[in-house]
């Protein structure tokens, strides 16, 4: 059975696999001629990292159904809140030019790190080896 928390990851990453898609779409065609190459460069990673972290936020509540205990969900919040650090602080400087929100994006970067380390000790520290 699937509990609240669950379901709400699993929707959370559904909307950022949407956004995603939307917001690489935006930057194919309606970016393309307004951005330089290196700022729709940066954008594009920010799309590619948001639609990784999606998925990724699936594995970890699929991990949950199989493992006891809360880190594989806490890695899905982690995933969550790189995606609004790492990829909004890369649309927001590619859209902005304001050179300082590069600096926000290494802690997304980081929160994305800390949820794959938390997968994966989840994993090796489960009962059922």
């Amino acid at each position: 059975m699937v509990t609240l928390v669950q379901k709400w990851l699993l929707a959370l990453a559904c909307l950022m696999g949407f956004i995603s898609v939307a917001a690489g779409a935006f930057g194919a065609h309606a970016l393309k001629q307004r951005l330089t190459g290196d700022m729709l460069s940066v954008f594009e990673v920010g799309a590619r990292y948001q639609m990784y972290h999606a998925f990724a936020i699936c594995l970890a509540v699929w991990i949950s159904t199989l493992i006891p205990g809360q880190l594989p969900l806490l890695a899905g919040w982690l995933f969550f809140s790189g995606i609004l650090i790492f990829s909004g602080s890369l649309y927001l400087l590619a859209l902005t030019s304001f050179r300082f929100l590069g600096a926000f994006t290494p802690i997304g970067g980081l929160l994305f790190l800390i949820g794959w380390v938390c997968l994966m000790v989840a994993l090796f520290s489960s009962s059922s080896r």
